[in-house]
C-alpha cells in the first residue's frame, strides 16, 4: 500500500477531532442538534486551518443516520459512504478550475432533484473566491432560495474578493490561525501514534515555522521524519531541514550592528550562506528577532507575547537596553525594505552585505530622519566612552592624551592640489549627474566614496568597505567598465579608474577632493 502524508492520515472525521477552532464547532454542533441547519455558509480562513475539513464533517453530520450530540457517528452506511468519497449527496468542486458560468449551471440542474438516499444534498465549493464574475451572478439565485434538501458550503482564503449580494446569503464562520501550543500538542501525538521520537524544542520550532497552519506543519513534520528517518528528531535536524537558523544568531548579528562589527556581519552572512541557510527566511526572522525587542522595550510583560523560552526572553531583555526604540524602528524599516527587494534581486547576497553595513555605518544612509541622527549620536557616545578606557585624566597634560581624531574632523586642505588633472577636476563637478545615469546598486555602491587622484594622475576612488570595491572587481570588472562609460558619456572624458579601500592606507594620506571641489546641483535616484 502507498504511504499516506500525515496531515491525510490523521484528518479529523469528527467535531471532536478538530483542534483549534472551538467557537466554530460548538456552533455547528448546536445547529445540528437543534434542526436550525443553514442553506449555504461560508468559511473564511488562511491556509490549513480545516475550512475543507469541518465542510466534510457537517456534510456527514447532517446525513448521518445517528448524529451523537451533533457530530457523525461514522459507524452507519452514509458515514462511511461519505468518507469513502462514494457518496452522491457530496460534492466537492474545486472553483479554481471550474470557475465558469457553464460549471454553476451543471449545479442548478443538478440541484432540482432531491438526494436518492439521505436528507441533504451538499455542495462543497473550494476557493470560491475564484468563480468569474458570471458565475457568481449565475450562483445568486439559487444560493438565495435553494431546494429545502440543499446545503452550500463555500470555502475561500480570500473572503475580500466575494461580492457583498453573495456574503449576505451566507452564514460566515472565520477560522483563526492554530495557536503554536495547539500545533505541538497534535504534533506530539502524532509522533506518539507513529511511534517517532522527537524533542519538544523540535515539534515547537515547526509549530512556529507553520504560521498557524496545521496542515503546514504536519508537512513540515512529514518532511523531517524522512529525511532522518529512524533517528530521532532534534531541533538541530529540524534547523538542518528547513533550512533556518538557531537563534543565537540573531543575538550575534544584533550585537555586531550596534557595535559597528561590519566584517562580523559579513562573516556571519557568509558562514550562515555556506552552511545552506536561505537568505530570505534570515533576514524574515531576524526582522521578528527585532520586533521583539521592541515589544520588551515598550512592554512589562511580555511572556504571553513573544514565544521564546526562559533563558532566551532574559538574553533579550538584557539586549533590548542596548538600544533606543528610535534607532530599533529603523532597523526594522530597513530590514522590511531588504525583505520585499531580495527576492527579485539576482545578487542577493551584496544586497544583504550592503543592508547590513548601512545599519553599522548610519552615516552611508542618504535619509536624514530623526531616527539616524540618534543611531549617529549612540555611535558617537560609544566612541566616547571606548576613549575613557584609554587612560585620559582631567590632569593630564593635552599633549599625552591619546585620543583618536574622526575623520572627518582631520584637516583637509585649503586648496586644490596644482597637479591634479583637469579631466578629474571635470569628472568630479559632475559627479552627480555621473550617478544619476549609472544604475541604482552601482549608486548604492558609491555611496560615502572619496574622489582622489593617484601618483600617476589617474582619478581614484577610495572604498570604506571591501565589500563596496568587490563591487566594481567582480565578474572580469565589468561594473568599472559601466562606469568608464557613463563617465564618458557625460563629460566627453576617457578616463582610467583606480580603487582602493581607505584601510588599506593607514595614514590615510590622499586629498578628498569631493571637499573641495563644487559639485553641480543634480539630484540622483
Amino acid at each position: 500500500m502507498s504511504y499516506t502524508a500525515l496531515y491525510r492520515k490523521f484528518r479529523p472525521t469528527d467535531f471532536e477531532s478538530v483542534k483549534g477552532q472551538g467557537h466554530i464547532v460548538t456552533t455547528l454542533k448546536n445547529e445540528i442538534r437543534t434542526g436550525r441547519i443553514g442553506h449555504a455558509y461560508l468559511f473564511c480562513g488562511t491556509r490549513g486551518t480545516g475550512k475543507t475539513t469541518v465542510a466534510k464533517i457537517l456534510a456527514k453530520a447532517v446525513n448521518c443516520e445517528n448524529p451523537v450530540d451533533g457530530s457523525p457517528c461514522n459507524n452507519c452506511s452514509m458515514c462511511q459512504r461519505i468518507n469513502r468519497q462514494v457518496s452522491m449527496n457530496v460534492a466537492e468542486i474545486d472553483a479554481a478550475s471550474n470557475n465558469g458560468v457553464a460549471n454553476i449551471r451543471d449545479i442548478i440542474d443538478e440541484v432540482q432533484y432531491s438526494p436518492a438516499e439521505g436528507k441533504y444534498r451538499v455542495y462543497i465549493i473550494d476557493e470560491v473566491h475564484m468563480l468569474s464574475t458570471g458565475a457568481f451572478n449565475a450562483l445568486l439565485k439559487t444560493l438565495e432560495e435553494p431546494p429545502s434538501y440543499v446545503i452550500f458550503i463555500l470555502a475561500t482564503t480570500e473572503a475580500h474578493k466575494i461580492p457583498v449580494t453573495i456574503l449576505s446569503r451566507c452564514q460566515r464562520y472565520d477560522f483563526k490561525r492554530i495557536s503554536i501550543d495547539t500545533i505541538t500538542a497534535r504534533m506530539k501525538e502524532l509522533t506518539d501514534s507513529e511511534g517517532v521520537e522527537a524533542e519538544d524544542k523540535a515539534l515547537r520550532y515547526i509549530a512556529k515555522a507553520a504560521d498557524g497552519s496545521l496542515r503546514d506543519a504536519l508537512s513540515l513534520l512529514d518532511q523531517c521524519i524522512a529525511f532522518y528517518f529512524g533517528q530521532k528528531l532534534s531541533y538541530e535536524n529540524v534547523l538542518d531541514v528547513l533550512g533556518a537558523v538557531d537563534t543565537s544568531v540573531y543575538s550575534e548579528m544584533f550585537n555586531n550592528i550596534i557595535n559597528s562589527d561590519v566584517t562580523g556581519c559579513t562573516k556571519l552572512i557568509s558562514s550562515m550562506l555556506m552552511s545552506g541557510r536561505d537568505l530570505n527566511q534570515f533576514v524574515t526572522e531576524f526582522i521578528w528577532y527585532l520586533r521583539n525587542l521592541l515589544l520588551i522595550k515598550y512592554s512589562s510583560d511580555v511572556d504571553g507575547i513573544i514565544d521564546a523560552p526562559a533563558g532566551q526572553l532574559a538574553n533579550m531583555k538584557e539586549e533590548a537596553v542596548k538600544i533606543s526604540t528610535d534607532v530599533l524602528s529603523r532597523y526594522i524599516y530597513i530590514l522590511s525594505e531588504l525583505s520585499g527587494q531580495i527576492r527579485y534581486t539576482s545578487q542577493k547576497r551584496v544586497l544583504a552585505e550592503i543592508t547590513f553595513i548601512k545599519l553599522c555605518k548610519p552615516q552611508m544612509d542618504t535619509k536624514q530622519d530623526l531616527s539616524l541622527l540618534i543611531s549617529r549620536i549612540e555611535e558617537l557616545e560609544r566612541k566616547v566612552e571606548n576613549i575613557s578606557t584609554t587612560g585620559v585624566h582631567a590632569d593630564m597634560p593635552p599633549e599625552n592624551y591619546n585620543v583618536p581624531v574622526a575623520e572627518e574632523m582631520q584637516e583637509m586642505p585649503a586648496a586644490i592640489p596644482a597637479a591634479v588633472p583637469e579631466d578629474v577636476k571635470e569628472i568630479i563637478k559632475n559627479w552627480n549627474s555621473i550617478l544619476s545615469k549609472f544604475g541604482r546598486s552601482g549608486q548604492t555602491m558609491l555611496e560615502g566614496v572619496k574622489k582622489s587622484v593617484s601618483e600617476s594622475g589617474e582619478l581614484l576612488l577610495v572604498f570604506a568597505d571591501p565589500v563596496s570595491e568587490g563591487y566594481f572587481k567582480q565578474d572580469d570588472s565589468r561594473q568599472l567598465e559601466a562606469l568608464k562609460t557613463v563617465i564618458s558619456n557625460v563629460t566627453g572624458k576617457d578616463v582610467t579608474i583606480k580603487t582602493m579601500v581607505s584601510e588599506e592606507k593607514a595614514d590615510n594620506n590622499f586629498v578628498d577632493l569631493s571637499q573641495l571641489i563644487h559639485f553641480e546641483d543634480v539630484e540622483y535616484k
